[in-house]
C-alpha cells in the first residue's frame, strides 16, 4: 500500500504558550507535515507559522488557511517571502475566502468573494515569483509593486476550497487545492478531476490535492489500532486522488499528540 504524504493539524484552540511543545514533538518524531489554520479570533496564522518554523528543523509547516479579506496581498507576499527565505522548502500556504460571518464581523466582507480571491491570489503568486505587479482590479490595487526579497523558490501556494467554483479556481491559479473542510472520498475525487481539468496547459506538473481528514484517537484502544485507522483513511483518500492527507482529531478532542505519533510511525 502506497500512502499519500501525511501530516497533522495543530488546531488554533491550542493556547499559544502550548504550541512549542507540539511543534517540537512533531519535529523530533519525524512527522512530515504540521498544518495550522487561522480562525477568528485565535492565533494568527503567519505568526504561529514563524514560531513553528523557528522551533523546528525539518518538519514542513503549512498554513491552511489565510483569509484574504483580512490582508493586503503585498503584505501577504512580503511575510510569506520572508518565511520562505528563512526556512526554504519548509513552508506551504493556502489562501481562502474566510468564514463570511467573521468577515462581516470585522468589517472585511466584500460583495464578490470569488473576485477578491482571484485578484488577491494572482497578485501574491506573481509577487512571490519576483514579478513587478500592476493591477487595478475591483478590490486589489497595486502600482508597480515588486518584492526586494522574493524567495529563490516560491513556497507551495494553495487555495482552500469547499465549493466547486473555488476548487476550479485553485486548479487554475494556484499550485493546487486544500480541501479545508473534512472531506470524504467522493469530494476528493471530484476535486481531483476539477483541479486537473482547470490547470492551464502551460503550467508544468499536476496540481496538488491536500485534504484535511478527521480521526478520533479515543476510538482506538492501542497504537496498532490507531495506526490501522490512519492508514485506512489515508489509503481511501489517496486512491481518490489526494496527494497529501492531513489528519486532525475530532472536534471535542483537539490534542494532536497521538496522531503525531501515529503519523510518525507510519511515515518512518
Amino acid at each position: 500500500m502506497t500512502l499519500p504524504e501525511l501530516g497533522v493539524v495543530l488546531r488554533p484552540q491550542t493556547p499559544p504558550e502550548e504550541i512549542r511543545a507540539v511543534v517540537e514533538h512533531a519535529d523530533r518524531s519525524g512527522t512530515p507535515q504540521l498544518w495550522l489554520w487561522e480562525d477568528c479570533f485565535l492565533e494568527g496564522g503567519l505568526t504561529t507559522a514563524a514560531a513553528a518554523l523557528a522551533w523546528s528543523e525539518r518538519v514542513v509547516v503549512g498554513i491552511g488557511l489565510l483569509p484574504v479579506p483580512l490582508r493586503n496581498p503585498a503584505l501577504v507576499a512580503m511575510e510569506v517571502a520572508t518565511l520562505a527565505r528563512l526556512f526554504p522548502g519548509r513552508l506551504a500556504v493556502a489562501l481562502g475566502h474566510g468564514v463570511q460571518p467573521w468577515m462581516v464581523q470585522v468589517g472585511a466582507h466584500v460583495d464578490s468573494p470569488m473576485t477578491l480571491l482571484r485578484e488577491h491570489t494572482t497578485a501574491v503568486r506573481d509577487l512571490l515569483a519576483g514579478q513587478e505587479v500592476d493591477v487595478d482590479g475591483r478590490y486589489v490595487h497595486l502600482d508597480s509593486v515588486r518584492l526586494d526579497w522574493p524567495p529563490a523558490s516560491p513556497p507551495t501556494l494553495l487555495l482552500g476550497a469547499r465549493g466547486d467554483k473555488t476548487v476550479s479556481l485553485a486548479g487554475e491559479l494556484a499550485d493546487g487545492v486544500l480541501l479545508d473542510a473534512v472531506a470524504d472520498v467522493d469530494a476528493v475525487r471530484r476535486a481531483r478531476a476539477s483541479v486537473d481539468e482547470s490547470r492551464p496547459a502551460e503550467r508544468e506538473g499536476r496540481g496538488l490535492v491536500v485534504v484535511y481528514a478527521e480521526v478520533d484517537p479515543r476510538k482506538h484502544p492501542d497504537e496498532a489500532s490507531l495506526d490501522a485507522g490512519v492508514r485506512e483513511v489515508a489509503d481511501a483518500l489517496g486512491r481518490a486522488g489526494a496527494d497529501t492527507v492531513v489528519l486532525q482529531s475530532t472536534g471535542d478532542a483537539p490534542d494532536p499528540s497521538s496522531l503525531i505519533a501515529a503519523v510518525a510511525r507510519i511515515s518512518a
